[in-house]
């Protein structure tokens, strides 16, 4: 079979407080699906339900080795999942909060493409 691209979606996510690399990665995933509808996986692909769909998310994100990659993927509601996580993103100076359990006065912005890919014979 096949593989042909369907829809490519990009988004971006912040994390302003708590320094988590996966909590920005999984933000620019959900940001990068939230405004979309696929109607096309079935009126124009020909797929009978949107776990046929192949789903390959790439993200750039400060400290990538650190991202808990079960928890981005977790975002995608349906599909066959892959991630990559590579270095990238970007890292401002913010201002830590005692309240809310900075571990210092970075923010941490993820960006992130989500391509849906077909089986075609």
């Amino acid at each position: 079979m096949a593989r042909k691209r369907f829809i490519i979606e990009m988004g971006m996510g912040v994390d302003q407080h708590g320094q988590e690399p996966t909590v920005a990665a999984a933000r620019a995933v959900r940001n990068a699906i939230a405004h979309n509808a696929l109607p096309g996986i079935w009126e124009v692909a020909g797929l009978s339900h949107p776990n046929q769909m192949i789903v390959e998310v790439q993200v750039a994100v400060p400290y990538p080795e650190q991202v808990r990659q079960d928890e981005v993927l977790a975002v995608l509601p349906f599909g066959r999942k892959t991630l990559t996580v590579e270095a990238g993103g970007m890292v401002v100076q913010g201002r830590a909060i005692e309240e809310f359990n900075d571990k210092n006065d970075e923010m941490l912005i993820a960006v992130a493409a989500v391509t849906v890919w077909v089986e075609t014979e």
